[in-house]
């Protein structure tokens, strides 16, 4: 006999259980979804991907320090340190290195991706835990990573509205924010310190691959969906959100792993919003 698919009454009888892990994914969708306007625009849409990546690598070896120290380490240290330091080589200057862009994010996405899987062999009792970071398994949210999901979101919400016209202007062209007194270094660190801060967060309360999809497609789908800049900010907020929230409704009556689930409601919206895009256009 087929199991019975699951019943409204029984998702809102069930809803306190998994109630941080939904709210985790409506902020942190959204949160990314605003963000993910800039790095779409600057052409770095894989910059969350590496971070992500880099994230699964934190964790990993915070939990492979806590076994040699015999200590207990919280594995978002190990997250955040991690990710702010990659943070500061991908935004160095490409040409002051000799490398495109796209050669730096490779070198250190294969770097994380190969490291995390050596410490993984070693630490084989939290296998599960790690590759449920890096591939998205958010069934349960702790408040601690719920809490800080909001509190650093509040801070790039706050960012975003005092410096979003200035990441905005020296992410078309840097040279010319710099020509019109526009600290453009400055604000290309706070934007990636946002960026890091953010997905390293979101990366051990929901996986990698969510929080690269909610990085990357919420923005997409907003710039074709919107005309002109003012409204995109806000619709991809809305996305994320949406991408966040009802992913995980569509796994929990589907019975499909969250991640995979919100990064495909993601999709849809971009999916949907090409044909608006093109009528448009026309």
């Amino acid at each position: 006999m087929e199991p019975t698919a699951p019943t409204w009454a029984e998702f809102v009888s069930a809803f306190p259980i998994f109630r941080e892990a939904i709210l985790c994914g409506i902020a942190a969708g959204a949160v990314l979804g605003m963000l993910g306007v800039q790095v779409v625009l600057r052409r770095t849409i894989f910059v969350s991907a590496v971070l992500s990546q880099v994230a699964g690598l934190g964790v990993a070896a915070a939990i492979f320090a806590g076994m040699i120290f015999d200590v207990e380490l919280e594995p978002m240290i190990g997250a955040v340190s991690l990710c702010l330091a990659a943070t500061g080589i991908l935004a160095l200057r490409p040409e002051r290195v000799r490398l495109s862009r796209e050669a730096m994010l490779a070198a250190v996405w294969v770097f994380a991706g190969g490291a995390a899987l050596i410490i993984g062999s070693r630490i084989t009792a939290e296998a599960h835990d790690i590759e449920a970071i890096l591939f998205g398994s958010a069934v349960l949210v702790r408040p601690i990573d719920l809490s800080l999901v909001v509190a650093v979101g509040c801070f790039c919400v706050i960012a975003q509205f005092f410096l979003g016209r200035g990441w905005l202007f020296s992410g078309f062209d840097h040279d010319v924010a710099r020509v019109h007194g526009l600290p453009a270094k400055m604000l290309d660190v706070t934007l990636w310190l946002c960026v890091a801060g953010m997905v390293s967060v979101a990366t051990r309360a929901l996986g990698a691959l969510p929080v690269f999809a909610m990085t990357a497609l919420p923005g997409m789908a907003a710039l074709m969906l919107v005309p002109g800049m003012r409204g995109v900010v806000p619709v991809a907020m809305l996305l994320g959100a949406l991408a966040g929230g009802l992913g995980y409704v569509a796994a929990y009556f589907e019975s499909w792993p969250v991640g995979a689930s919100q990064t495909v409601v993601a999709a849809i919206f971009v999916a949907l919003s090409v044909p608006v895009r093109l009528l448009r256009a026309a």
